[in-house]
């Protein structure tokens, strides 16, 4: 388990990921990844836990932006596929 929740906070840093992200580059469920990386990480390595808290802050805050422009490429897709 400590390995994994290394691996998912190293892969979060390095690529920005989010957990849903991240739970599909290493076929795990995004509960396990949120668990590994909030919750055990902090006991494991107090200072990565810190990094990986601030990007998946960030993921947070953007969140609704990308769920914007996931429903505007969807109408958008629809409306070329009715012409």
């Amino acid at each position: 388990m400590e390995r994994r929740a290394r691996q998912c906070a190293e892969y979060i840093l390095k690529t920005g990921a989010t957990v849903r992200d991240c739970a599909k580059h290493f076929n795990i469920s995004k509960s396990t990844v949120h668990k590994d990386v909030t919750e055990r990480l902090k006991e494991i390595d107090l200072l990565l836990w810190g990094e990986v808290r601030q990007v998946l802050q960030k993921n947070l805050a953007e969140r609704h932006i990308r769920g914007g422009d996931a429903t505007r490429r969807k109408y958008s897709a629809r409306k070329v596929s009715k012409k």
